[in-house]
C-alpha cells in the first residue's frame, strides 16, 4: 500500500484525468433511474459488457418496476441467464421492484439509506446510482478503484470503506463528482491488475508504484 499522495499531487493527478476526459461516463446502459439501479445490481461479479448485452432487450420491455413485475421472475431469468448468479439476482430485482411500487410510488429513492435497504443493493450500488443519476459526489469503490487507490497512493486503505473515505477526504472537491469514473476507467484500461500499462499512463511520473512496466 502506497502512502497517501499530498494535496498538490492529487490535484495534478485529477487535473490530468479531467483534461484527458472532462465528462467520463459509466459504461452500463440505462434509460432512467430504475434501469440504472437494475443494471448496477446485475453487474455484481459480472462485466458491464455482459450486463449490457443481457439488458438490451430487457429494458425495451421492462423499464419500470411495474413492467418488471408484469414480466415476472421467470421472464426476467430468460433475459439475464447469461449473467452470473442470475437466479438470485432475478429474485432480488423482483423483490426490489415490488418495494419500489409499494413504498415509493414506483420511483427510485434518492437517499443512500433507502437504496441500501432494497434487496441486492449494497453501498457500492447505492453510490453508483446517487452519483450517476442524481449527481451526488458519492464514491463507489470497486476492485479497480481499490487497486488503483492503493497502488498509486491516490486513496490508500485496507478495505473499500477506508478507500471511499480517503477519496472523499483527500481529493479536491472540484474533482469529486467524476473521481470514481476516472479511477474505474484508469484501473480497467491502464492500471490493470497483472500488467499495468505504465508507459501509457497519464500520471506515471506522479505514481510511487515501483514495479513500472512497459
Amino acid at each position: 500500500m502506497a502512502r497517501q499522495l499530498d494535496f498538490l499531487t492529487l490535484r495534478e493527478v485529477f487535473r490530468r484525468f479531467q483534461a484527458a476526459e472532462p465528462e467520463p461516463k459509466g459504461e452500463l446502459a440505462h434509460v432512467n433511474a430504475y434501469t440504472l439501479l437494475v443494471a448496477v445490481a446485475l453487474s455484481a461479479q459480472a462485466t458491464d459488457a455482459g450486463v449490457n448485452k443481457a439488458t438490451a432487450r430487457l429494458f425495451q420491455i421492462a423499464d419500470t418496476p411495474q413492467k418488471m413485475l408484469a414480466l415476472g421472475e421467470d421472464g426476467l431469468i430468460e433475459h439475464i441467464k447469461t449473467i452470473g448468479l442470475y437466479r438470485n439476482k432475478a429474485k432480488n430485482v423482483i423483490r426490489l421492484s415490488q418495494i419500489l411500487v409499494d413504498q415509493y410510488g414506483g420511483e427510485v429513492p434518492s437517499s443512500r439509506a433507502a437504496l441500501q435497504a432494497l434487496p441486492g443493493v449494497g453501498r457500492k450500488t447505492a453510490n453508483v446510482v446517487l452519483n450517476m443519476w442524481w449527481h451526488v459526489p458519492a464514491q463507489a469503490v470497486d476492485t479497480h478503484i481499490f487497486r488503483v487507490g492503493n497502488r498509486t497512493g491516490i486513496a490508500p486503505g485496507k478495505d473499500v470503506e477506508t478507500v471511499e473515505r480517503a477519496i472523499e477526504d483527500n481529493i479536491p472537491a472540484e474533482f469529486q463528482q467524476h473521481a470514481h469514473h476516472w479511477l474505474i476507467l484508469h484501473g480497467r484500461y491502464i492500471c490493470t491488475a497483472r500488467k499495468p500499462r505504465c508507459r501509457d499512463c497519464l500520471i506515471s511520473d506522479l505514481c510511487p508504484y515501483e514495479d513500472k512496466t512497459e
